[in-house]
């Protein structure tokens, strides 16, 4: 489905800014609002960092963008939404991957206690070192 189709999918109204931030979110990653602008820029003559944020909340309501918060980081955004999938952060350089769920299905992990809440989702964040930051570790050494 092309931009203006996902948009109109979705009871979103078709803008030049939702159109560029989803065409830059389609070229994959996880990317800080601050990139995400920037390459929106090169597309449009001139847009506002509310306005990026602004239509990353409206993709992220409507199922076309997810939002992750890495602690300490600032949030990120991507395309890849509504599979259930988790994260890998490296503790060095900050570098996000996508990890498939194991179980396949929300909530993929059932607490022992719900205090009452329906769970329907577990976000999972997995901490470790990339290969770049390993590789710096044991030159380090």
């Amino acid at each position: 489905m092309h931009g203006e189709e996902l948009l109109r999918s979705r009871g979103l109204r078709v803008t030049r800014p939702r159109l560029a931030v989803l065409d830059v979110l389609a070229g994959g990653g996880h990317l800080e609002v601050d990139e995400i602008a920037r390459r929106v820029r090169t597309r449009l003559d001139s847009v506002s960092t509310q306005a990026v944020y602004d239509v990353l909340g409206a993709l992220s309501r409507a199922g076309l963008a997810r939002r992750l918060e890495p602690a300490g980081s600032p949030a990120r955004y991507e395309a890849r939404a509504g599979d259930n999938h988790h994260h890998v952060v490296c503790r060095g350089c900050g570098e996000v991957a996508d990890i498939d769920c194991a179980v396949g299905e929300a909530p993929c992990l059932d607490p022992n206690v719900s205090h009452g809440f329906e769970i329907d989702e577990a976000e999972v964040t997995f901490w470790g070192l990339c290969p770049a930051c390993q590789s710096r570790k044991t030159d380090d050494i």
